[in-house]
């Protein structure tokens, strides 16, 4: 009978101590998880320049890709130590909820919805919609072409939303929709279009891939902002990656942040000012 006891014990005593290991693994939260297995896991698309394709030699490059690298040079400080997860947009959330990716960064888009899902990182992205015109062409800028009223076409991307948001911008314009972002640059280069609405991220990249050839209008409207994405309910997680993607464009690493920013699209991000820190402005 005491044999038995001791066994029934000894056997309470190890699963208690089973569940401690676990407890306290399970504690560490995602931060020591990803440190211990020495790498980071990343949900990214692979069909968006300048965010996330694949170039010439099929390797993932674009801003996205950088940004995820930043966060591994902050782990590792090597910003190799990476495994990219190629995820169509709809799984950018359940990839994240069912711990297949430690981080989603895929020009997603902040929203209270999705707030109620996920945690939002810092953004590392203020997104809008901007007019992009060829060089020497009629209309110099965004005044001219609101001057000009129903005499301009603007070609955009077909959607529920297109009419609408070209209107926000140019009441009086006429709107030609189309289903593929080729065709709406075709129609802007063979001037059935006059203008063509388009992500403003989009338009510098395409600018700097052809140098030019195009202008920007001046002006962009209908902002969004982009941040990355980690599962709610670790702290710690979040907050390692909120100083990774900051430092990197307020601090210590913003020379990665402006090197990526300057490839992808062609301008340089503000310089860090010094003294009072200008976010908290």
């Amino acid at each position: 009978m005491r044999s038995t006891a001791l066994k029934v014990a000894a056997g309470l005593g190890a699963l208690s101590l089973a569940l401690s290991f676990t407890q306290v693994a399970s504690a560490a939260g995602k931060l020591q998880d990803v440190l211990s297995r020495g790498k980071l896991v990343v949900g990214t698309g692979s069909t968006n320049p300048p965010w996330h394709f694949r170039d010439e030699s099929g390797e993932l490059v674009g801003f996205d890709i950088d940004v995820a690298k930043i966060i591994a040079k902050g782990l590792f400080d090597d910003d190799t130590k990476i495994e990219f997860v190629n995820q169509a947009s709809d799984a950018r959330i359940p990839n994240i909820v069912t711990d297949k990716v430690d981080i989603s960064c895929q020009f997603i888009t902040v929203t209270a919805a999705r707030a109620q899902q996920v945690a939002f990182t810092v953004p590392y992205y203020r997104e809008g919609v901007s007019l992009m015109m060829v060089a020497g062409g009629k209309y110099p800028d965004y005044a001219a072409l609101k001057a000009a009223g129903n005499a301009v076409t603007v070609s955009v991307l077909q959607n529920v939303f297109a009419e609408g948001m070209v209107k926000a911008a140019l009441p009086d314009a006429k709107v030609d929709q189309f289903e593929s972002v080729d065709l709406m640059y075709q129609a802007l280069n063979s001037g059935r279009a006059d203008a063509a609405a388009t992500d403003t991220s989009s338009l510098a990249y395409y600018m700097k891939q052809n140098e030019g050839r195009y202008v920007d209008s001046g002006f962009s409207w209908n902002p969004q902002t982009y941040a990355c994405i980690v599962k709610q309910g670790d702290p710690d997680w979040l907050n390692f990656v909120n100083v990774a993607l900051r430092e990197s464009m307020t601090g210590t690493t913003f020379p990665m942040y402006k090197k990526a920013y300057e490839h992808w699209f062609g301008t340089s991000p503000s310089e860090p000012t010094i003294g009072f820190p200008a976010e908290f402005r």
